[in-house]
């Protein structure tokens, strides 16, 4: 029942695709309608929300590249050196003759939770490995919108590309960056992975969202290290989803593993506390939905786990950046 279920799911966005794609042929010229029929076709493959920002004259980018060279100054990127990549603040670096931004997010949020007294996943890492996911679906929007205006070029980005994904996602109205620096939107509060297609074409911009985080502090009161320093300003070097993903070393530090339990992947914390993410939709995308030992991973059988094992565990998830052996560490780092 499950198979046919998604069977007819996967037909029904193609009979929508295919309306789409019919009546952006015969409006290719008229931006408006281009822009509307490329929104249509992004929703029909899972996308919501969905908007587009100017490359040429952007409103708020400026400001959040200059907020990014100040939080790169304060040493705040940790031994994330990437973030320091020029491009970042150049997206002309990353497609030449760039008009237009098309951002979009991905509900990751699933209305399921962990067994009691199992170890702490964050929810991003769940399901499928979400780059490949969200690269994939642009790539067929890319497609779709060349045949639409040949000659155009595009590029597809996830969050792995060097783009300030979440200012070009809030110059695009689907949402502000709050106070935790993670994008939230009035209806999906900030459980949204995000997606970017660059285009060599002028089409008309949606209005940058404005912030509603008013005078909250929830996100900055809640994590148990401080690593929200001030508003808007995360420090890596006291975040436990920086140390229990990208630390390399083999010991954690003291501060972290004092406050990390249960979390031994990622860190959702300031997430849970929001006040916008107090009753999100569900997502029913197949590519969210949780491994069943992501709910129930127990500490003892985990650190039983061989290379192997885990190595089966993580195929196709974005926890695959965390290599056995931190498992193993941030595990035994919750003493």
């Amino acid at each position: 029942m499950q198979s046919s279920q998604t069977e007819d799911s996967r037909l029904d966005v193609v009979r929508t695709v295919r309306v789409a794609a019919s009546s952006a042929r015969t409006s290719a010229t008229d931006p408006e309608a281009l822009a509307a029929a490329l929104k249509q076709q992004a929703g029909a493959l899972g996308f919501a929300p969905v908007g587009i920002a100017s490359a040429s004259q952007p409103r708020r980018v400026p400001l959040r590249t200059a907020a990014l060279q100040r939080w790169l100054d304060q040493g705040h990127q940790a031994e994330m050196a990437w973030m320091a990549d020029p491009r970042r603040q150049q997206i002309e670096a990353l497609l030449p003759g760039v008009r237009s931004v098309l951002a979009v997010g991905l509900n990751y949020y699933v209305a399921a939770e962990r067994q009691p007294g199992s170890l702490a996943i964050a929810r991003y890492g769940w399901g499928r490995d979400y780059h490949r996911v969200i690269d994939q679906r642009l790539r067929q929007l890319g497609r779709w919108l060349e045949a639409q205006c040949p000659g155009l070029r595009w590029r597809a980005c996830v969050d792995s590309a060097p783009l300030l994904d979440k200012a070009w996602a809030e110059e695009a109205g689907l949402g502000w960056i709050g106070k935790h620096s993670n994008v939230i939107n009035r209806q999906h509060g900030s459980w949204l992975l995000l997606g970017h297609l660059l285009m060599t074409l002028d089409l008309p911009a949606d209005q940058p969202a404005e912030p509603l985080c008013g005078s909250c502090t929830a996100c900055l009161d809640a994590c148990p290290t401080g690593a929200i320093v001030e508003p808007f300003v995360v420090d890596s070097r006291r975040c436990i989803a920086f140390h229990t993903i990208e630390n390399r070393a083999d010991t954690l530090p003291a501060a972290i593993t004092s406050a990390m339990a249960p979390w031994v992947a990622g860190c959702d914390i300031c997430q849970e506390v929001c006040p916008w993410n107090r009753q999100p939709p569900s997502s029913s995308d197949s590519a969210t939905a949780p491994r069943p030992w992501v709910l129930n991973l127990q500490a003892g059988e985990a650190l039983g786990w061989s290379d192997q094992m885990w190595d089966e565990q993580l195929r196709a998830s974005a926890l695959r950046r965390i290599k056995p052996a931190q498992w193993r560490r941030n595990i035994r780092s919750l003493g």
